[in-house]
């Protein structure tokens, strides 16, 4: 897989984190819903990755610079005909190695607690994430998992 940082311009691009939006308010409700528009992710203290296989967008990821010297993971998602073949795996290697070339020591991500997200916290166990409690603006909220991992 090749990802590149992407200026969310593309179609292909906006239709994945529109189908990453819907999604996340099929599932949770309003006030629990986190993952950021296109505009939103155009944020300056955010970075946005594509990942794509022969052309074709597989993936998304991006990251979110924090205080302290610590960021957040947003918008991490694999395109539905995509799932299951180690993408998800790839990008969240990728932003990892990514945040510590910026030297950052820590690495957040707030995902859903409900059985939606079973996959998703699945992995970010795999990689040695822990839960912790809210970070940054976050407040505590049963339909919130947050995890971070303290990078070496």
């Amino acid at each position: 897989m090749e990802i590149e940082v992407d200026y969310l311009e593309s179609d292909d691009v906006i239709g994945l984190l529109q189908e990453h939006l819907q999604d996340m308010h099929a599932t949770s409700p309003p006030e629990s819903v986190h993952a950021l528009d296109v505009n939103g992710l155009k944020s300056p203290e955010i970075t946005f990755f594509r990942g794509t296989v022969h052309g074709q967008l597989v993936g998304c990821i991006a990251i979110k610079h924090l205080e302290n010297n610590e960021a957040e993971i947003k918008s991490m998602r694999i395109a539905n005909e995509y799932r299951g073949h180690g993408y998800a795996r790839q990008l969240l290697t990728h932003i990892i190695e990514y945040s510590k070339t910026l030297n950052l020591t820590r690495l957040n991500l707030e995902t859903g607690s409900q059985t939606f997200f079973d996959p998703a916290r699945a992995l970010y166990f795999k990689f040695g994430f822990k839960t912790c409690l809210p970070f940054a603006d976050y407040k505590a909220d049963p339909n919130s998992h947050f995890m971070s991992l303290i990078l070496d």
